[in-house]
C-alpha cells in the first residue's frame, strides 16, 4: 500500500470537476463539484444523526436504495436545510445533473453545505450543470476546492494497495471545519476506489469504520444538519468481487482506513480558526467503549482546547474531562503526557501531578500537532480522537458566518 497523487481521480473510471455557479457571493470560489464513474458503482453511505436533516440528504438516502451510483453533486454556500422546497430543489439538481449525463436520475448523490435556512434558487445550479458536465477530468482538486466553506486548506488524499493480486486504487476528498461533531457524520467526505466489492461488504466496511474514525473527531461539539460519508466503487480494477470477509475484505479495510484516518488528521487540523491538531489517544482501557468515550472527552473540552491554544500543560483540565465523561475508570490510574516533534513530556502519574519543567512543556505545546497520551492502566484496549485548539478566531468565524 502506497500513498499517490490523484484524489478522487486516482481510481480507473472517475473523474471530477469544480466550477463557480453563482451561489456563493465570493465570485472568484467555485461553489459547485461534480464527481462522475464512467459505469455503475456500488454506493455506500453514512448520514447526520441530527433530528434536522438536510433535504439532499433524504434524496440521496432514497436514490441509493437501489445500492448504485454513476454520480456526485455537491454545492457549498447553502445547506439546502429548513427550506420548504428544499427535497423539489434537490430532486430537480439530480434530474438536471441525469439528464445532462444521459444517466438515471436514481443513481445520483446530491448534497450541500453552506448556511442553514435560507432559500437555494435552482438557477445557478441549472445553469452550471453543462459546463460541469464538460469540464469533467482529472480535477481532484477542483472538485475539492467546490466543496469548502469556512476550510482553509483543500482535503484530498489516493493510495495503492492490493487485492487478489489486482492493484487498486482509492482516493478520496473532505470539507470540514465547524459544525463538526460526528455521530455520523458532520462533514462531507467522498470517496472513490475501483476495487470490486458488493453494496453490502462496502455498506459493512464504511459503517464499521466510521466508528473507529469520522465519530472520533470534534471541533466545536455541534452536529451538522447536512453532511454525510459516501463510498463509490466501480470495480474497474478487474479483481474478484468482495462478497464476504476474508483476507480481500480486510485490504480493502485497511486502504479504506487509511484514508479515513488521514482525513479525519486534516479535518480536525483545519478546524474553524485552529492552530493546532490535537489527537488524544488512550489505552490501558477495560475495554473499547471505555477507551472511546475517554479519548472524545478529552478531545472535546474547551478547557483543554483553550489550555492547548495557551500551549499551557494544564493537565488537571485532562483529568477533569475524562472525570465527567461518563467512562468507567479508576482515576488513581491515570497517566498522562503531552507529545509533539519537540518529544514527549509526562505530567501527572496515578491521578496525580508529577514534577516537570514548564519550559519544556511549553515547547512541546508550541507545536502545530499536539498528542494527549492517556494511560488508564486497566487493561489492554485503545482508541484515538482528533480535535483541535479553541482560538479566538472561532468565535470572530462564527459570529458573522452569514455576513
Amino acid at each position: 500500500m502506497k500513498m499517490i497523487d490523484g484524489g478522487i481521480c486516482a481510481a480507473k473510471g472517475f473523474t471530477a470537476s469544480g466550477v463557480h455557479a453563482g451561489i456563493r457571493k465570493n465570485r472568484t470560489k467555485k461553489d459547485l463539484s461534480l464527481i462522475y464513474s464512467e459505469v455503475s458503482a456500488s454506493a455506500a453511505a453514512v448520514y447526520t444523526t441530527n433530528l434536522v436533516k438536510g433535504a439532499p440528504l433524504l434524496v440521496t438516502k432514497e436514490n441509493l436504495a437501489g445500492g448504485k451510483a454513476r454520480a456526485i453533486i455537491c454545492n457549498s454556500g447553502n445547506a439546502n436545510t429548513c427550506n420548504a422546497n428544499g427535497v423539489e430543489i434537490a430532486r430537480e439538481t439530480c434530474a438536471l445533473l441525469a439528464k445532462e449525463l444521459n444517466v438515471s436520475e436514481k443513481e445520483i448523490v446530491v448534497a450541500s453545505t453552506g448556511v442553514i435556512g435560507q432559500p437555494l434558487d435552482i438557477t445557478p445550479i441549472k445553469n452550471a450543470i453543462p459546463e460541469l458536465v464538460k469540464e469533467l477530468g482529472n480535477h481532484s482538486d477542483a472538485a475539492a476546492e467546490g466543496i469548502m466553506t469556512t476550510d482553509t486548506v483543500k482535503k484530498e488524499v489516493a493510495l495503492s494497495f492490493t487485492v487478489g493480486g489486482k492493484e487498486c486504487k482509492i482516493g478520496g476528498i473532505a470539507k470540514g471545519s465547524g459544525m463538526i461533531h460526528p455521530n455520523m457524520a458532520t462533514m462531507l467526505v467522498f470517496i472513490t476506489t475501483d476495487c470490486n466489492i458488493s453494496t453490502a461488504m462496502l455498506q459493512k466496511a464504511l459503517s464499521t469504520d466510521i466508528e473507529n474514525t469520522f465519530n472520533m473527531v470534534s471541533v466545536d461539539g455541534d452536529t451538522s444538519t447536512n453532511d454525510m460519508v459516501t463510498v463509490l466503487a466501480n470495480g474497474l480494477a478487474g479483481n474478484a468481487e468482495i462478497t464476504e470477509e476474508g483476507e480481500d475484505f480486510a485490504a480493502f479495510m485497511q486502504a479504506l482506513n487509511t484514508v479515513t484516518v488521514y482525513l479525519c488528521k486534516k479535518i480536525a487540523g483545519d478546524g474553524e480558526g485552529a492552530s493546532k491538531m490535537l489527537e488524544c489517544e488512550v489505552f490501558g482501557a477495560r475495554d473499547e467503549k471505555t477507551a472511546k468515550i475517554t479519548a472524545k472527552s478529552v478531545i472535546c473540552s474547551s478547557l483543554v482546547k483553550a489550555a492547548m491554544f495557551g500551549s499551557d500543560a494544564n493537565w488537571g483540565r485532562v483529568l477533569c474531562a475524562i472525570g465527567y465523561s461518563g467512562a468507567d475508570v479508576d482515576v488513581k490510574k491515570i497517566d498522562v503526557s503531552f507529545r509533539s516533534n519537540k518529544g514527549e513530556v509526562p505530567v501527572c502519574r496515578n491521578g496525580a501531578g508529577i514534577d516537570f519543567s514548564e519550559e519544556i512543556a511549553k515547547e512541546i505545546l508550541l507545536e502545530n500537532e499536539i498528542i494527549i497520551s492517556v494511560n488508564l492502566n486497566s487493561g489492554n484496549a485503545k482508541s484515538v480522537a482528533w480535535g483541535c485548539d479553541l482560538t479566538y478566531e472561532y468565535v470572530k468565524i462564527n459570529g458573522d458566518y452569514r455576513t
